[in-house]
């Protein structure tokens, strides 16, 4: 079903996390939406029992550094899983095509070569409005469905 036809955030939460000591890796680069997703990542940890102590952020400048700012938190020791966050917007070139395709594709290589979840929570939107909608608006927020997606990985 198409995302617009639904809020994708809806989430039971019953898992017990409380083991697990997660890193989020967030963009500075659109701040008002990488925060809100942000936010909602640590607040669906809390209800996943994750005390505030377990959970590690790291800023980087854009969505390109998410993969960079993934590896440094998978090669802690203590860090179960890393959620990544940032947002890119369809500009007039194809800057766009490069930033999502290098940061997808460098996230997972994180993800396989430390052996740990490594999430995507990176809105990929046509306009302004579409990652307000999904940064909490009426279509939810990637940031719940990221940290809900390393918590279950690792349940």
């Amino acid at each position: 079903m198409s995302s617009s036809n639904q809020n994708l955030s809806d989430f039971s939460f019953d898992f017990d996390a409380s083991a697990f000591t997660f890193g989020i890796v967030v963009s500075k680069w659109n701040s008002e939406i990488t925060n809100s997703l942000l936010n909602a990542a640590i607040e669906t940890l809390h209800k996943s029992k994750v005390p505030q102590n377990q959970i590690i952020v790291l800023e980087v400048p854009g969505t390109f550094e998410l993969p960079f700012g993934a590896q440094k938190l998978a090669e802690k020791q203590n860090v179960d899983a890393v959620i990544c966050l940032g947002c890119v917007v369809q500009g007039e070139t194809r800057h766009f095509d490069f930033i999502c395709d290098a940061a997808a594709n460098g996230v997972m290589r994180v993800s396989l070569d430390y052996k740990k979840p490594v999430t995507f929570g990176v809105l990929t939107t046509n306009d302004m409005q579409q990652a307000i909608d999904r940064s909490g608006g009426k279509y939810g927020n990637k940031g719940v469905e990221a940290a809900i997606t390393a918590v279950q990985l690792l349940a």
